[in-house]
Formats: C-alpha cells, structure tokens, sequence
C-alpha cells in the first residue's frame, strides 16, 4: 500500500464519541510510527497480534488494512477507545477484523507482535509489561510508542524488567518506539493494595488506575466534606470512580445507602472491585465500566461524587471535565447534588452552574476547591 493510500485510510478515522476538537487528533504520529517500525513482524506474523491501548483505532484497524493481520486482539483501558474503535471499524469496512478482550493471560496468548501507546503512568507499562512477558510467545516483539517529550529513561527501566533486550528508534515528528524482546516472566504485581489507618480503609490499584493505592489530595478534600453531603439520600453514585475510596466512604459512612461506582477504565474498576472486597464491603456497592453514566436513568440519583479528570490522554482539555458534570446534571434527581473537587485555578464553578445548576462552595485552599452544585 501506498504511502497515499495510507494517508487516505487514515483520514477516514475518527474520536467520536470521544471529544472532538480542531487540536485533538484520531491518529497521530505515533501511531503511524509503530506501524512503521512494526510492518516486517506484522506481514510475518499477520495472526499473531496483540494491540494495547489503542487510543482510536489506528493501531488496530491499521495493523489490519495496512499490513495484512487477521483477528488483531485488542484491550483499551478507556471505555471511549473501544467505542472510538467500534465506530471507525464500520466506518472503514473493518468490522469483525479484531476482538475486544480484558488485560489478562487470553490477550497475549501465543503473541509474536505487540503494539502499545505507552500509558502515562509507569505502573501501568509495567502491568502490560508482565502481562505481555508472563503469557506471549517466547518469540514476541513489544513496540511501545510514545511522544518523545513523554518517555524517561524509567520507561526503559520497567521493560528491562520483564524482557532480556530494550531499545529504542530514531525519532520521528517527535515521537519514538521502544522494542523489547526476549520475555522474562515475572509474577504479576497487580493489583497493590495499601492501608491507610487514618482513613480506616485499604484502598487497591491496577497499574493504571488513577493516583496509585495512594490517596490524593483532591481526594482527600473531598471526602473531608462528605458527611455534610445530603444526608437523607437514598442513593449515591461515584462517578469515575478510579480506585473506589469515595464509594467505599459512603457505603460504610451510611450503610442504608445504595452505591454504584462507575468509571470508563478498565483497571478503575478493577481496582474498585479489589478496594470493595479488600474492605469487606462486597455486596454493598455496585460497580459498572461505563461511559459518562450513559447506563444511569435520568433524574435517579441523589447524590454523585466526583473528582473529575482534566485530561484527554495526555492533553489538557476542559471537555474532559464537562462531560463528566453533563453527565452528573441528567442522572441527578430535581434536588439531587454534585459534590466534586478540582484545581482552584480552573473555571469550573460557572461550568457547573450551567450544566447542573446552583453552585456554592464548601471549601477552598490554593490548590483545592470543593462545590455542591444543586440539579435544577
């Protein structure tokens, strides 16, 4: 195929439904590298790939139209991603040509080809790493790709960990490809779970849940003010619930209260149902992977919690967060509550006003705010 013909597949793709925006792409120039780097394993092993955490579909479906792989098995941390990929394969022809699997040993099973954007935290490289070292073929090549201004030398590091022989490309518009070889299984260090004796909870996280077993301090702040949250609801929603803390807080705070925890990653919500079990509250909280609520009925809930996130991927984009508060102000009831917390320095206040209604603050340091925003 043509570097033309390359070009014209590409332009078909796609972020629906994830945000679309003139400075946010569906492919870019790491996707295009990794295919690069990666087109002699792939015609060589068309059967025998794996992708990880495909952003839009590029990776997969481009492994497919570009070079020829067939049933290319893909896992997405974001529920988005999958979507996102759902919607590009019909629009370019592709649907059936790849599956959808968890981030477990069936993935990677007799894998030769790995190709993986590199997640933005450490921990979860190093859960694909062991993933992939632990079940691949012996034989496997992992191409990791990331832009240039986002790899450390600690990238290299957690690789050489779990493969005999880490290198990295020559740049390409700014970004870069590491390839390990040569699988050295290591046991599985996921998911990791921590003990906070002052909050009396033990919180869990797979590689890529947010913050780690760690509490952060947006968090932190939030929960501070939660007994003050209307406290005659019925029910209550997490809403991106990353590793469980604010659920669990609720249901043993209040345990005639119904809770569902509700996050589109993947390891969020594996890390929320290690967190309800590691405190004994199985049964108490429900936790779905779900897309901005989009399960929820309109006007259901009473209470949502959130600590929103400010990224798309790597980029810094204030869609991110008012999907998240839209999201909040349908599934809350006339009378229900967003209680969440962000950065004092971002305009979300009058955000919330528009897309909840009334908005008054709770609690404000320099880096901290915490608001309750009133449904209409």
């Amino acid at each position: 195929m043509t570097a033309t013909d390359s070009a014209a597949f590409f332009d078909q793709l796609r972020r629906a439904p994830d945000v679309e925006a003139p400075e946010l792409v569906a492919v870019d120039a790491t996707d295009r590298l990794l295919l690069d780097e990666a087109a002699g394993d792939l015609a060589a092993h068309p059967g025998d790939v794996v992708v990880l955490d495909d952003s839009h579909g590029a990776l997969t479906l481009g492994a497919g139209e570009l070079h020829g792989a067939t049933d290319v098995r893909v896992h997405q941390d974001l529920l988005l991603g999958e979507l996102a990929l759902a919607e590009n394969a019909k629009r370019t022809g592709r649907v059936g040509t790849y599956r959808s699997l968890p981030l477990d040993a069936e993935l990677v099973r007799g894998a030769r080809v790995v190709l993986a954007k590199a997640p933005k935290s450490l921990d979860a490289l190093r859960e694909l790493a062991e993933v992939v070292a632990a079940g691949a073929d012996p034989g496997v090549t992992l191409y990791v790709g990331a832009r240039v201004k986002h790899m450390t030398r600690a990238m290299n590091e957690v690789l050489g960990d779990c493969f005999t022989d880490v290198s990295a490309t020559l740049a390409r518009q700014k970004s870069r490809v590491l390839v390990a070889r040569g699988p050295r299984p290591v046991p599985s260090s996921f998911p990791r779970c921590r003990e906070h004796p002052d909050l009396g909870v033990t919180l869990c996280a797979h590689g890529a849940a947010f913050a780690g077993p760690k509490v952060d301090r947006g968090t932190r702040a939030l929960l501070t003010a939660l007994p003050q949250a209307v406290p005659d609801a019925a029910n209550a929603m997490d809403l991106g619930c990353g590793t469980g803390l604010l659920a669990v807080a609720l249901a043993t705070a209040r345990p005639a209260l119904t809770v569902l925890a509700t996050d589109q990653s993947a390891a969020a919500v594996a890390s929320t149902l290690a967190t309800v079990a590691a405190n004994g509250l199985a049964g108490r909280v429900t936790v779905t992977r779900d897309d901005a609520a989009s399960a929820v009925p309109d006007g259901s809930v009473d209470l949502v919690v959130c600590n929103p996130p400010f990224h798309l991927g790597v980029a810094v984009h204030a869609a991110a967060a008012e999907r998240v508060f839209a999201a909040a102000g349908r599934v809350l009831r006339p009378g229900g509550e967003l209680w969440c917390v962000y950065n004092s320095h971002l305009p979300h206040r009058e955000t919330l006003r528009r897309l909840v209604g009334p908005t008054r603050q709770i609690s404000r340091d320099p880096v901290f705010t915490v608001t309750a925003a009133t449904r209409r």
